[in-house]
């Protein structure tokens, strides 16, 4: 026997409103209700069981109710805290979310602002590692809305692409000065190409240059934990090797760290080292990495939020940035440099 469906009459007897508030969160309109009444109706929806009819409503008005929430690395720790708290905030407003892994690769992500441009998403959420907003005026005209989660401040346009971002720059300068605080002046730094990279390169030269120290920089591959470690030799083969290496990620820097231990060096005894991102291996590890926060649950939230505004207002408009906090997270392994260094 089949089971009985649950109806939005249902779902409001129990949270004691109107069907029509029902619907209204149900439909993107969380911020138009008291925060205490959304709570009670999405409480309601998950004591009963309620599932939206999907195909009734894609008739109704004409839109899928999917969200697409796009990474350029699921394998990345940094992004699975991300994609949950997009999936988070979007549920509760009615929406479903399909999470793609585009690889880092252009082809990837132009494929899915096809998609989005013939129907199959309402709108675009994530992190773009090669497209620009030129790329993305398509799904602007379409009044598609996009929420990019960038490495810095972009100009804002005409279309419906909003942006937060980190100031990268401003990170690795404050990261690389808190080595500079503690008599570091041999401050390496390894990179990989695409995403952040330019930034925090900036970052860290910007610092050098405040007191006149010579960069010293390598690129790996990719932004992985066998990058860090592949990138070891070539700094312990230089002249002068450093006394502190930053890894543009956190996983580039633990596989630094394992690499100093293949050669007989401590971290921070030897050479001191710090990362970006603080996922959670960077707490775990020994000793604890130094790294840079950047609260990818939060930012996953907001652009959600965001997005999902856009959406209940069905509207354009021109989009607009937003700056999202960053923390230096300091732990064992970064030390003062030793006076003999």
């Amino acid at each position: 026997m089949s089971r009985k469906r649950i109806t939005q009459k249902e779902v409001a007897d129990r949270a004691g409103v109107a069907q029509a508030t029902v619907s209204l969160i149900l439909n993107g309109g969380r911020e138009k209700v008291a925060v205490e009444t959304a709570e009670r109706i999405e409480a309601a929806i998950q004591e009963l069981g309620y599932q939206p009819n999907r195909f009734a409503q894609a008739l109704r008005t004409q839109r899928s109710y999917v969200i697409a929430c796009i990474v350029p690395d699921l394998a990345n720790p940094f992004y699975p805290s991300l994609v949950v708290a997009v999936q988070r905030v979007a549920r509760a407003a009615g929406y479903e979310v399909v999470t793609i892994d585009t690889e880092g690769v252009a082809a990837n992500e132009r494929s899915v602002v096809a998609a989005a441009a013939q129907g199959r998403y309402d709108g675009v959420v994530g992190v773009f590692f090669h497209l620009g907003a030129r790329d993305l005026e398509r799904l602007g005209r379409l009044n598609i809305p996009v929420v990019r989660i960038e490495v810095s401040r972009k100009a804002g346009g005409p279309q419906p692409i909003d942006d937060l971002y980190i100031d990268n720059i401003a990170a690795a300068h404050a990261l690389a000065s808190h080595l500079i605080g503690l008599g570091h002046r041999r401050i390496a730094m390894v990179a990989a190409p695409g995403g952040p990279q330019p930034f925090r390169l900036e970052g860290y030269l910007a610092a050098m240059g405040s007191v006149g120290a010579d960069p010293i920089v390598v690129e790996a591959a990719n932004y992985t934990l066998e990058a860090g470690r592949d990138s070891v030799r070539r700094f312990l083969d230089a002249p002068l090797p450093p006394t502190a290496i930053i890894a543009a990620n956190d996983l580039m820097a633990i596989g630094v760290m394992q690499g100093l231990a293949a050669e007989g060096l401590s971290v921070p005894g030897d050479i001191s080292v710090a990362g970006f991102d603080d996922i959670l291996a960077s707490a775990l590890v020994t000793p604890p990495l130094t790294t840079v926060a950047q609260f990818q649950d939060r930012l996953g939230a907001r652009a959600a939020a965001v997005l999902v505004e856009r959406l209940s207002a069905a509207t354009g408009g021109p989009g607009h940035a937003e700056e999202m906090p960053f923390e230096l997270v300091l732990r064992g392994s970064v030390g003062p440099c030793r006076k003999d260094d």
